[in-house]
């Protein structure tokens, strides 16, 4: 028996590196790809001197390090940003189909950077990063208030997410009205930023972006342990020394903070924050939080980088929304665990 319980040991350990040592992998080799795709083409050892020595020809090191790198660099945390918001709300709520997008919490970010483009630069010459983000914090922090309010008088988690998605519609459509009294710089400003892209990100976002991404990820992983406790159900949370009602706070602004960034810069983006936590259980065969957050983070970067690439080559010069790109990819996940949950209760 012990030889038994050795020899599983053996295998899920292997299996967890496997996975680890695979998600490593793919981020280094979308990397490179990524650096390498557009109009001009850099040749590997090229793109090797200009990161790590800053010398090479001038247009390509102009092209790696203000147009490719910074675009590669917020694919990559935005999207680790967004699988882990995902997997915080799915803790949370205990259901794998709650995330960000469905249950408006995209929206409402949406709707108050809407209210800061088309507001606030009527009184304002400039707007700054900081009040781009803070906006969609509070605009996450107030869907998700309402998804709470929501979860207390329904018990159905299938009704809650329906009133997740309503929620989301009555937010859209507020914008929309704001849309109607906005100028037309703003509309078209507006409307691209909607569309969701990785694109025209400065070195000055990257570092403000990743700072609070890497934060937060700090801050989750730390919370393993609690998160652990919890995904047992409230009882025994309470049992292991865990305050409750203080730990569901931190996991919602954390989830919200996560979200409202990634919505601040990159739009609105849909189901990876579904997709990617469950496509890393389903790898992991385990719900650790001390081994699914970080490859949560990763696996969101890795489908990132990967959806971004596809949008910007698929259909070059045109560039996709990256929102379509990751539905396109999310949704089929999406809709394969349902019919698998599906099947095994039936």
């Amino acid at each position: 028996m012990n030889k038994l319980e050795t020899n599983g040991a053996g295998t899920r350990r292997a299996r967890y590196l496997a996975v680890f040592i695979g998600l490593l992998v793919a981020f280094a080799v979308l990397t490179v790809w990524n650096i390498n795709s557009g109009s001009v083409r850099i040749p590997v050892t090229n793109i090797a001197r200009i990161i790590f020595t800053r010398q090479g020809d001038q247009t390509e090191y102009d092209i790696i390090w203000a147009l490719r790198m910074p675009r590669i660099i917020t694919s990559a945390i935005l999207g680790g940003g967004l699988a882990l918001s995902g997997f915080l709300m799915q803790t949370f709520f205990g259901n794998p189909i709650a995330g960000p997008f469905v249950l408006g919490i995209s929206s409402g970010s949406k709707l108050f950077v809407a209210l800061v483009m088309i507001v606030a630069l009527r009184f304002v010459s400039y707007v700054s990063s900081w009040m781009m983000i803070l906006a969609a914090f509070v605009g996450a922090l107030i869907a998700m208030s309402f998804v709470l309010l929501a979860a207390r008088s329904i018990k159905q988690m299938s009704m809650l997410l329906v009133a997740g998605i309503m929620i989301s519609y009555i937010c859209s459509a507020i914008t929309e009205f704001l849309i109607t009294f906005a100028q037309d710089t703003d509309i078209v400003n507006l409307h691209n930023w909607s569309m969701g892209s990785f694109s025209g990100i400065k070195w000055s976002g990257v570092r403000i972006s990743s700072f609070i991404v890497l934060v937060s990820f700090v801050v989750v992983f730390l919370m393993s342990k609690p998160i652990g406790a919890y995904q047992m159900g409230e009882s025994y949370a309470q049992s292991m020394g865990v305050n409750v009602k203080r730990f569901r706070v931190v996991l919602i602004l954390m989830s919200s903070l996560l979200a409202g960034c990634v919505t601040a810069y990159a739009g609105p983006i849909s189901f990876v924050g579904i997709a990617v936590p469950h496509l890393i259980k389903m790898l992991l065969k385990t719900a650790k939080p001390i081994l699914v957050i970080p490859a949560c983070f990763l696996g969101g970067g890795v489908f990132c980088m990967f959806c971004d690439y596809i949008a910007r080559t698929a259909f070059a010069p045109t560039e996709l929304s990256i929102s379509t790109v990751t539905a396109l990819f999310g949704a089929p996940v999406v809709i394969a665990m349902l019919i698998k949950r599906h099947s095994a209760k039936a």
